[in-house]
């Protein structure tokens, strides 16, 4: 297959041999949202959030796919207003020629997905889902791990920013003094806080976390840490472009992968007592 001739279909293909399309849950859109299959690709960009300021890096990088972990097209559209952010994306992605593929809950579940690439990051091992969604298969939200030892909880959690880039996480509930069990899902996880307390772990890090879920882990004397939905999943970007850059390297393809360098958190965080005025710009810094 010559270069020129690989279309969005091949790269389909290729993504569902790292992530199944299958095996997205049935209230999730993912696969091809923009595009046709038969379009020949030039370049790609991988990011965590369908924005406009994704498309224009990838517009800047000659990439004519890109690869989102949240979809663009999740709830049914009754209208494609332009002016609004949404239809402006979908707008701007057909004029410039650009396909859009997701890569939701079926990247979330995987062996290698998500939550293992933070769950490694920490240092976790021994791990195993948190929720199987499959049996005997590694598939399923969050996963549960250990730490060859046990730290600290204030070394514990200075590795835990300094990893997800955060100046300030959130905690609720009783913080152990020293940390060895781990539970962890990328992204919104919030309702598998008490699959998180069952499994044994001492703690459990999630994004997303609802009041009454913090109130419960208050009460029920167990750890809860929100570090955020775009810090807990934005890790795996990269890990994707990797992989899909050797797939690719491996079939003798020659296509740029790129993983996003510009998109951040879209949170900022004030810090009392800090004169440092809070930042208006949150892409590209």
């Amino acid at each position: 297959m010559r270069p020129a001739e690989i279309t969005i279909e091949c790269i389909l293909k290729f993504l569902n041999s790292l992530a199944p399309f299958s095996l997205a849950e049935g209230w999730d859109n993912v696969g091809l949202l923009i595009g046709a299959p038969g379009e020949k690709v030039t370049g790609i960009m991988i990011g965590l959030d369908p924005t406009s300021h994704l498309l224009d890096e990838a517009i800047a990088r000659g990439a004519n796919l890109v690869i989102t972990h949240h979809p663009i097209i999740f709830q049914a559209l009754k209208s494609i207003r332009t002016d609004q952010p949404t239809g402006a994306f979908i707008s701007k992605a057909i004029t410039q020629q650009i396909g859009i593929i997701a890569c939701h809950t079926n990247l979330d579940v995987v062996p290698n997905g998500v939550s293992r690439i933070l769950a490694q990051r920490l240092g976790l091992t021994d791990l195993a889902p948190l929720n199987p969604t499959a049996t005997d298969s590694g598939i399923g939200f969050g996963l549960v791990g250990t730490l060859p030892v046990p730290i600290s909880n204030h070394e514990f959690l200075e590795h835990l920013c300094k990893l997800l880039g955060l100046p300030a996480i959130s905690i609720a509930g009783r913080l152990p003094d020293t940390i060895r069990q781990v539970a962890v899902c990328g992204g919104s996880g919030s309702e598998f806080a008490p699959m998180a307390q069952a499994s044994g772990a001492q703690l459990y890090i999630t994004g997303e976390v609802k009041h009454h879920i913090a109130r419960w882990a208050e009460e029920a004397n167990f750890c809860i840490i929100d570090a955020g939905h775009f810090a807990t999943e934005h890790l795996i970007c990269e890990v994707l472009a990797s992989e899909l850059a050797s797939i690719l390297t491996s079939q003798a393809l020659k296509i740029p992968v790129y993983a996003t360098e510009k998109q951040k958190n879209p949170f900022s965080f004030f810090m009392a007592g800090n004169d440092q005025q809070p930042s208006n710009e949150r892409y590209g810094q």
